[in-house]
């Protein structure tokens, strides 16, 4: 199984997600500077990959403030680094969740040393990249129970083993259904701009031995009329307590798709993508990609110079269109208010 992230020897050891297909590099980060630039340039990506990420960031900024000998200090210049690290990505909430988890923690320990915090700070680090491919794998579980008997599934953008630390979500649920039907067939679409799906996805499914079919973004109204779509999953970066859903630039409109056709529509995705603390989704803050994405491939110009681009990294999927939201708790159903609620009481 594919590790996108892991602590070793007081480093992270990291899958440089930009060069697959191409190249399988490993790269070694040693700083939060460098995390927070590893974070923002997509080198690792997906919410539970970026919060994992972010979890180690702070154990390595505290590292980085060692000699620190008093406290107090310590503590203020990490919170410093910390909101620096949530910085980094502003949409997915695991981010956020993971950094602040750990701040938390540094905060409110009981030991009278610098170095005891940054212990504490590194073994907790730790089990939340081991805790997270436990959940992936529950996740997986529950969701297969949803997927017809020879499915072919739909996803879009990458939410497997490389979004995650293992396993996957949206591709969690494809590998568990997977393991139980040799039948299960996927469609990934390419993802612009990034090309997650064509580059990412494809290249993990067909190391699974799943047939795997990869089409462009325009395609799926095509083949969800033609009835060759049965159901489509993804994930999510960021979920409202009210379900509405910000995922992948392109996931909006795959979703009234889906409806118009009558083909479930899920979301996989941790509880710890929940952000409890809003309404809807109107209060998910957009992420505003380089628009070079847009202009260029391969680093070559295919538009006309002096069009105007706006790039959006996501966008927002009303609850309306979810049939349901696969979490380690189970799926979570309409109205999703009350069965968030529910499972944040579990």
């Amino acid at each position: 199984m594919i590790k996108s992230v892991e602590w070793q020897n007081n480093l992270v050891k990291m899958i440089d997600q930009t060069k697959i297909p191409h190249i399988f590099e490993i790269v070694d980060i040693k700083t939060s500077e460098q995390m927070y630039t590893a974070i923002k340039d997509m080198i690792v990506r997906g919410a539970p990959a970026i919060g994992i990420s972010g979890a180690h960031g702070v154990s390595l900024g505290a590292l980085e403030l060692q000699n620190e000998t008093d406290k107090n200090v310590f503590l203020d210049k990490l919170h410093k680094i910390c909101e620096y690290l949530k910085s980094s990505r502003p949409t997915a909430v695991n981010l956020a969740w993971a950094v602040d988890k750990q701040f938390e923690l540094a905060k409110t320990s009981t030991s009278q040393t610098v170095d005891g915090v940054i212990k504490e700070l590194i073994e907790n680090g730790i089990y939340l990249e081991n805790e997270d491919i436990e959940i992936n794998k529950k996740m997986g579980d529950y969701g297969a129970e949803v997927v017809p008997k020879g499915a072919t599934i739909l996803t879009h953008c990458n939410a497997g083993a490389l979004a995650t630390v293992g396993y996957g979500t949206a591709l969690g649920v494809v590998r568990s259904a997977f393991a139980k039907d040799k039948t299960i067939k996927v469609f990934a679409d390419e993802t612009r701009p990034r090309q997650q799906g064509a580059r990412l996805t494809t290249f993990e499914l067909v190391q699974d031995g799943i047939d795997t079919t990869l089409i462009t973004d325009g395609m799926s109204g095509y083949f969800m009329s033609q009835g060759m779509i049965d159901f489509v999953v993804v994930g999510a970066d960021r979920i409202a307590s009210n379900g509405d859903t910000a995922n992948k630039i392109g996931t909006y409109n795959l979703a009234i798709v889906a409806k118009e056709h009558n083909v479930p529509f899920y979301i996989a995705a941790p509880l710890s993508t929940i952000d409890i603390s809003i309404a809807s989704g109107k209060q998910i803050p957009i992420e505003e990609r380089d628009h070079q994405e847009v202009t260029h491939i391969n680093g070559e110009r295919v538009c006309a110079e002096g069009v105007h681009i706006i790039n959006p990294g996501f966008d927002v999927t009303p609850a309306k269109y979810i049939a349901g939201i696969i979490t380690e708790k189970g799926i979570l159903r309409a109205p999703f208010e009350e069965s968030i609620k529910e499972a944040f009481s579990k």
